[in-house]
């Protein structure tokens, strides 16, 4: 039995060793994502794992989409979530639990998160039973205090510099029975502002700033704070987009509406400017 909790390095792949710790309950390869990571959730006798590595450095299976990067990239941006886990000590963030260097790069081993991904592929987003639309449709209350521990997080992120890359809501992990949120997938997030070397960034364009369409335009903490306003919009006020229709009330929708504004001097400077605002609005309408 191989213990993923203790081990460091190791000369097996990271195929054997996930299935030598336990009984695989789920594997996501390029069956289910186009970034070239492969991935497993592995029953052990100390707990339910998530294990993310950069797949293997070769061509991708027959009939599989070629990964949006080279492997050598995949596993720098793997290394980049474990300097995240190791500035930012938040309990949002998912935790990593330890980092197993192997053959083909690092095994990333997380707790299991609880609770479902609220981002689904586009073509369920309309299914009433989806995570996405039950998120969506869930008590007022149980969507504000997400979105509080998304803003205290992402508060968090911005003080040890991060800034978000590629934030949507296949990064949400909500357990609607408890209302806790855990973030995934933070492996493109920057230490600092940077130019738009791209042209259209990484990210879902529901949610992204017009600077992230932009050659060379800067990305930085303003950038953050329309990602994050967009995804409390989208969500707080059930699919709408109309403020009117927001589960926080007037004083807190127009918090968002401000996060959100195209132009990026309109906006809040900085995450941290955005969460006071919007936890004085919400302290406005608290009982």
């Amino acid at each position: 039995m191989i213990d993923l909790l203790t081990v460091h390095r190791s000369p097996h792949r990271p195929e054997e060793m996930v299935r030598g710790a336990g009984r695989v309950l789920a594997r996501y390869d390029h069956r289910t994502q186009d970034s070239g990571n492969v991935s497993w959730i592995v029953r052990t006798p100390e707990a339910d794992l998530f294990v993310k590595t950069a797949g293997e450095d070769a061509s991708p299976p027959d009939g599989a989409p070629t990964p949006l990067l080279d492997h050598a990239a995949r596993v720098a941006l793997l290394r980049t979530a474990v300097e995240i886990s190791r500035t930012v000590d938040h309990p949002v963030l998912a935790r990593l639990r330890n980092v197993a260097e192997t053959p083909t790069g690092p095994m990333l081993i997380y707790d299991r998160a609880p609770g479902r991904l609220v981002g689904v592929p586009s073509e369920h987003r309309q299914d009433p039973g989806s995570s996405y639309r039950r998120f969506a449709a869930a008590e007022p209350g149980i969507r504000l205090a997400v979105f509080d521990q998304l803003l205290d997080a992402h508060r968090a992120l911005a003080a040890a510099g991060w800034v978000a890359c590629d934030l949507y809501d296949g990064c949400l992990m909500v357990d609607l029975a408890t209302t806790r949120l855990t973030l995934i997938d933070l492996d493109t997030y920057q230490r600092g502002a940077f130019p738009n070397g791209m042209g259209t960034m990484f990210g879902s364009s529901r949610f992204m700033a017009p600077e992230e369409f932009e050659f060379g335009a800067t990305i930085d903490a303003r950038t953050t704070v329309f990602t994050l306003g967009r995804l409390i919009c989208h969500f707080g006020t059930g699919l709408t987009e109309d403020l009117a229709d927001f589960c926080g009330g007037g004083a807190a929708g127009r918090v968002i509406a401000r996060a959100a504004r195209p132009a990026r001097e309109d906006r809040f400077a900085s995450v941290g400017e955005f969460a006071d605002a919007w936890s004085t609005a919400r302290s406005s309408t608290r009982p």
